[in-house]
């Protein structure tokens, strides 16, 4: 099983999800370029050159990849390039784009990403901090999620500006949707009903394009259910896991 996270973040991310599927899987968790512990390599150009980083880093053997927001979408672009390499997918908080685009509503408004983009450059660790806001805004108990992962995002280091603003332009411009169906594993795709950051509604459209997907809608989470709703969310992955 491979875990990817999301922009900002870093594995630790991932803790309580480890603990509690470290004795059934042989768990690799990953920090992407420029975050964590990961060193800052030249920033990827494109999504496609950010899978490629990821998989030369991970296992060679088939695995379950699990990947949340900007993890999900490197997770599906590499089950589209290296189908042998993915046994099944879980995606959190993501679908095929994004960004919302005149053919795909249920998305974030560009304008609000540059607004991302624009703080970067003045402040990043401020940036982290409202993005984090973001990801927990109208989930249950938000404020001490908040908090625990304000204390979380700079324990593994600071993360890397360059890489920031790399993945900011991925999240921009990455569409994945005319070729999401050549996805062939089972995939499980979690969404938060509260999550302002990719609507719920993307949860059925992405489903359509998606040829063997499952969907789970996490009531009272937001955009990382996994970290707000952790026991509802091993109780979902596990039966997919052993379906």
């Amino acid at each position: 099983m491979v875990l990817l996270h999301g922009w900002g973040m870093h594995s630790g991310i991932w803790n309580n999800v480890v603990k509690a599927l470290q004795g059934q899987f042989r768990v690799t968790v990953l920090d992407l370029p420029g975050h964590g512990y990961s060193r800052a390599i030249p920033a990827p150009g494109s999504l496609a050159d950010l899978s490629r980083m990821v998989a030369k880093a991970a296992p060679l053997a088939p695995a379950v990849w699990i990947g949340w927001s900007l993890g999900g979408l490197i997770a599906q672009r590499l089950a589209i390039d290296c189908p042998e390499r993915v046994r099944k997918l879980a995606l959190i908080g993501c679908s095929p784009c994004f960004v919302r685009r005149p053919t795909w509503a249920p998305a974030m408004e560009l304008t609000v990403l540059l607004q991302f983009a624009e703080g970067l450059r003045r402040d990043y660790r401020s940036t982290i901090k409202r993005f984090l806001a973001l990801e927990v805004h109208g989930s249950e108990h938000a404020t001490e999620q908040l908090r625990q992962m304000r204390d979380l995002i700079f324990h593994h280091g600071e993360p890397d500006p360059l890489s920031l603003q790399a993945g900011l332009d991925i999240l921009r411009e990455a569409d994945l949707r005319t070729n999401v169906h050549r996805i062939g594993c089972p995939t499980l795709l979690m969404l938060g009903r509260r999550d302002t950051l990719v609507p719920v509604a993307a949860g059925p459209a992405t489903a359509a394009l998606i040829p063997d997907t499952r969907l789970h809608v996490f009531d009272r989470a937001a955009h990382a259910p996994f970290f707000s709703h952790p026991r509802e969310f091993i109780d979902c992955l596990s039966a997919f896991l052993h379906d």
